[in-house]
C-alpha cells in the first residue's frame, strides 16, 4: 500500500503556527542594518505575510525588494522642505480626522495637481504615506484614502509612468496598509482611464477601491459606515467645514518631522527646528476653500 504524504496545513487563526511563519521570515532575511532591523518589526513581517498569503518564501522575496528600494529612496530622510511645494496646493494630506476605528485618513485631491515633476511627485507620495504610517495609533496597520475628483479633467491626469510608479510603491512597498479607499464623484471619462490602470493593481487591493457618488445614498453610506459624518469634510457629504491651510499644515510636519527623526534614531540636530521654521505664506489660491 502507498502512502501519500499528508501535505502541510497552515491555521490562520492558530498563534503558534502564525509565530512559527513570523520567526521563520525574520530569520530568511538574515543580518539587517540598523534601519532595516526597525523597519522589519514583527507587524511588518505579518503584513509582508498576509500579501503573499503566509507563503514564507514569497514574502522574503518581496520584503528583501522593499529593503532594496528603502535603501535606494530613503524614505525616513525625506523631510518636509524636501517636498513641501508638491503640497501647496492641498492635492494630497494627511486629515485631520481618522476614521470610525482610529485609522490615519489621507485625502487626495487629483484637480489640485500642480507640478509635473515625476521624481517630485513620487517623492511626495512616500513622505506622506511614511507619515501616515507615523500617526497610526497603536494596533492598528491600516490607512483610508478620500479621493475627490471635483473638477478633475483629462488634463489633471498624472503620465502614465508616474501612475504605475505610484501604484507599485504602494502595492509593493506598502503591502496590507489599505483598509479602504473611497473615490468620490469620479467622471465618467475617469472610469474610462481607471480601467486601464486596474491591470496593474493586484485583486486583493481592488477589492477594497470604492466608487462613491453624492446622489447614490448606498455608495454614501459604505463610505460613512468607515468614516463619520461628523468629521467628514462637507465636500464629501459630510458635515465638517475643515479645510486644508499649507501654512497650518507646514507646521504640522515641520513637527512630524521630529517625530520621524526619533522613530529611525536619526540625528534630530538634521531636521528643522520646529522654532526655527521659516513663515510659509500661502497665496489665497493655494488654501482650499469649502466646497459650495
Amino acid at each position: 500500500m502507498f502512502w501519500r504524504k499528508q501535505a502541510s496545513h497552515f491555521d490562520l487563526d492558530d498563534a503558534e503556527q502564525r509565530q512559527a511563519k513570523i520567526k521563520e521570515l525574520r530569520a530568511a532575511l538574515g543580518p539587517l542594518s540598523a534601519c532595516g532591523e526597525k523597519y522589519c518589526n514583527e507587524a511588518c513581517l505579518v503584513r509582508y505575510l498576509e500579501a503573499r498569503n503566509w507563503n514564507v518564501d514569497k514574502s522574503r522575496k518581496m520584503l528583501e525588494e522593499s529593503l532594496k528600494w528603502r535603501a535606494a529612496r530613503r524614505p525616513e530622510d525625506i523631510h518636509w522642505p524636501d517636498v513641501s511645494v508638491e503640497a501647496e496646493t492641498g492635492k494630497m494630506y494627511r486629515a485631520p480626522f481618522t476614521d470610525r476605528e482610529g485609522r490615519t485618513v489621507i485625502v487626495m485631491r487629483p484637480a489640485k495637481q500642480n507640478t509635473s515633476s515625476h521624481e517630485g511627485q513620487l517623492q511626495y507620495l512616500t513622505y506622506t504615506l511614511e507619515n501616515a504610517a507615523l500617526n497610526l495609533p497603536q494596533g492598528q496597520d491600516k490607512m483610508v484614502w478620500l479621493i475627490d475628483f471635483t473638477g478633475w479633467t483629462l488634463a489633471h491626469r498624472s503620465p502614465f509612468k508616474t501612475s504605475r510608479e505610484s501604484i507599485s510603491t504602494v502595492q509593493n512597498h506598502y503591502p496590507e496598509r489599505l483598509s479602504a479607499a473611497f473615490m468620490f464623484n469620479p467622471p465618467k471619462i475617469f472610469e474610462a482611464s481607471f480601467k486601464v490602470l486596474k491591470v496593474l493593481i493586484d485583486p486583493k487591493s481592488a477589492q477594497k477601491l470604492n466608487f462613491v457618488y453624492k446622489e447614490n445614498e448606498e455608495s454614501m453610506k459604505t463610505m460613512y459606515n468607515h468614516i463619520d459624518p461628523e468629521v467628514l469634510p462637507v465636500e464629501f457629504g459630510g458635515k465638517n467645514n475643515v479645510v486644508y491651510n499649507h501654512e497650518d499644515y507646514s507646521k504640522l510636519m515641520t513637527k512630524d518631522d521630529i517625530k520621524t527623526a526619533s522613530f529611525w534614531a536619526a540625528d534630530v540636530n538634521h531636521v528643522i527646528n520646529v522654532d526655527s521654521v521659516p513663515e510659509v505664506k500661502p497665496k489665497p489660491s493655494l488654501i482650499v476653500a469649502k466646497a459650495s
